[in-house]
């Protein structure tokens, strides 16, 4: 006779950096903002009218959608939106990747792509990174799959791929669904978006979690053609059709009308991103080109899992993925010019000390 356990889903789940809660530390492990959102935002949040929250939601998010449609010149029927890019990269999953053949993605990249392919049942290839962690556009090229993602900028790695060499993998793959996730395209590199136009197998995701500073807010999306999209609502609607609530569609789209706020904080990101790479440098690590919001260093000296520990003890928080080829690196966050000084500070202390 089966046991209660015999009916339960054994799975293993993508775990999310810690959250922790102490009033002197500095939190990098999570590729978080360190400013705050746009002012349009709390102006968005003051004037919000809080009688309609005894109401569901629209079923569509129309006024986000087509906020986020034009800022991009594209069709609103060409947005999907969802509760954090997760949200929509796991409807994508659901959507896209129904042939039986295996789809491809790096073997160093975001793990959650892994655990969805687990969850829903697709067959999946890990494709080798070269030996600085770039990827090989010829492992996508020729080789039959069910579809391929790729997370540009890479995570953990921080490594940008040329827009030719992801054009390249999209006209390769005409016959199946190419999706390049752009959480952090923002701070470095070229977006895939310009190539929408003329390849309708291709799907952009982004998010207002990093450059937008609205992590807290969930708020996720997806461009791509009328038919995915029309596909990705369908799936959507046999799971939850009031997947965005009234809050995150009101100050995601006020997120979007303050350009130059928004600008303003990239580069000052950017900014402090070149101090930190520098100032890792000179404490001997080595740190991979970046174009996100974080970066992703080792030191030949002392172990990644050693250095994790003794910050953590001054409530320093970095992210280490104990595995191969990636367990020897830190992935840091930028935070603000306080917040990497700090850490400098903290690394030199334990580098002189070991």
């Amino acid at each position: 006779m089966a046991s209660l356990a015999d009916n339960l889903r054994k799975i293993d789940p993508y775990v999310a950096g810690e959250q922790p809660n102490y009033p002197d530390m500095i939190k990098l492990n999570t590729n978080e903002n360190p400013y705050p959102p746009a002012p349009g935002v709390l102006a968005a949040l003051e004037a919000f009218d809080s009688g309609v929250l005894r109401l569901y939601p629209s079923t569509d998010a129309s006024k986000l959608r087509k906020a986020i449609a034009g800022y991009h010149g594209v069709s609103e029927k060409q947005v999907f939106v969802g509760v954090g890019s997760d949200d929509v990269l796991a409807n994508i999953f659901q959507s896209c990747f129904n042939s039986g053949i295996p789809i491809l993605f790096p073997e160093v990249t975001y793990s959650f792509y892994r655990v969805w392919a687990n969850l829903y049942g697709i067959s999946y290839r890990l494709t080798p990174m070269r030996q600085d962690f770039t990827i090989d556009k010829k492992d996508y090229i020729g080789n039959e799959n069910g579809g391929v993602v790729i997370a540009n900028p890479n995570a953990p790695t921080s490594i940008f791929m040329p827009l030719e060499d992801i054009r390249d993998i999209v006209e390769a793959n005409s016959e199946r669904v190419v999706v390049i996730d752009e959480a952090y395209v923002d701070f470095g590199g070229e977006s895939a978006l310009a190539l929408l136009d003329t390849h309708p197998n291709l799907v952009v995701v982004r998010t207002f979690s990093k450059s937008r500073s609205l992590a807290g807010l969930r708020i996720g999306y997806a461009v791509a053609s009328e038919q995915i999209i029309a596909t990705m609502e369908s799936v959507k609607d046999c799971i939850n059709s009031y997947p965005m609530n009234c809050t995150a569609i009101e100050v995601g789209a006020a997120s979007l009308d303050d350009e130059a706020y928004f600008r303003g904080r990239i580069e000052a990101i950017v900014k402090t991103r070149a101090v930190l790479t520098e100032g890792l440098k000179k404490l001997g690590f080595t740190v991979m080109p970046s174009s996100a919001n974080f970066v992703f260093a080792s030191h030949p000296g002392i172990d990644a899992g050693t250095i994790l520990s003794r910050l953590r003890q001054k409530h320093i928080y970095v992210r280490h993925f104990n595995s191969e080829p990636v367990k020897d690196y830190l992935r840091i966050t930028v935070g603000t010019d306080e917040q990497v000084d700090r850490l400098l500070a903290a690394l030199k202390e334990i580098t002189d000390e070991i």
